[in-house]
């Protein structure tokens, strides 16, 4: 199938944020599927895995939710991004992730996202679809808990602070999804421990949540972005299909 990528700006109620859409080149409405940046923002590695999602029928819609700083990208980034040698890289995002993890901003922004795919004659009537990677995947998580009735299915992959001992964790609220859930989880992710895991996992099967929950052995966080020294082909390959098949059984495309 065919793809068509543009640019696109959301109205936003703290401003207008820029974004990436990936398409079937058919002018047709399609399932909409929200995809959550990591830490690093927007940029061509995550436009190509919106891209990948629009081949399978979706309109991919992948917003910087660092907008109230600048469009994408606001920091410059090499080809490959070495992990256990970017500090600077991470001096300079670590307050814009911060910033954007705020339950309050994350669920205005979501909202703002989820009118923006409402609106949208290239995307279906319905719920949507959510993925996110990093960063992403808490914001998965967050919009599938504040807005069960727009979203039908979300997926978390190498997720950090899922669960934390703060009141507002997102584990305490999963009792307002009905989405069906995927969590790919990074291993030995400092992040996500395998007791928070284990919470996490406690808190869905209580509120009777429908949801599948794997660590990747092997995989460090960070194992689906190719333009990072934490890829790792076999766990990227994993989490396609996992991706996909939730995609496939919670919105046909």
């Amino acid at each position: 199938m065919t793809v068509r990528g543009t640019l696109v700006d959301i109205p936003m109620a703290d401003g207008t944020a820029d974004a990436y859409l990936a398409r079937p080149d058919d002018d047709r409405p399609h399932p909409g599927v929200l995809l959550y940046q990591d830490a690093f923002g927007v940029r061509p590695h995550l436009n190509a895995m919106a891209d990948r999602i629009a081949e399978a029928g979706y309109t991919v819609l992948v917003p910087n939710v660092y907008y109230r700083t600048g469009r994408a990208p606001l920091v410059e980034l090499p080809e490959l991004i070495d992990i256990e040698q970017c500090d600077e890289i991470f001096a300079q995002v670590g307050p814009l992730l911060r910033a954007a993890a705020v339950p309050e901003v994350a669920v205005r922004d979501a909202e703002a996202y989820l009118s923006w795919f409402a609106g949208s004659p290239l995307v279906t009537d319905g719920p949507v679809g959510v993925t996110g990677y990093c960063l992403g995947a808490y914001l998965s998580l967050r919009t599938a808990i504040a807005h069960p009735d727009r979203v039908a299915a979300a997926a978390a992959f190498h997720g950090g602070r899922l669960v934390s001992d703060l009141p507002d964790s997102p584990h305490l609220a999963v009792g307002r999804v009905t989405a069906e859930l995927y969590f790919g989880h990074a291993d030995q992710d400092p992040s996500m421990t395998s007791e928070q895991i284990a919470q996490l996992d406690e808190a869905l099967t209580a509120a009777e949540v429908r949801f599948r929950s794997e660590v990747y052995e092997g995989s460090a966080h960070g194992f689906t972005q190719a333009d990072t020294t934490r890829y790792d082909a076999v766990g990227d390959a994993r989490h396609w299909v996992a991706l996909l098949d939730l995609l496939k059984r919670a919105l046909p495309a």
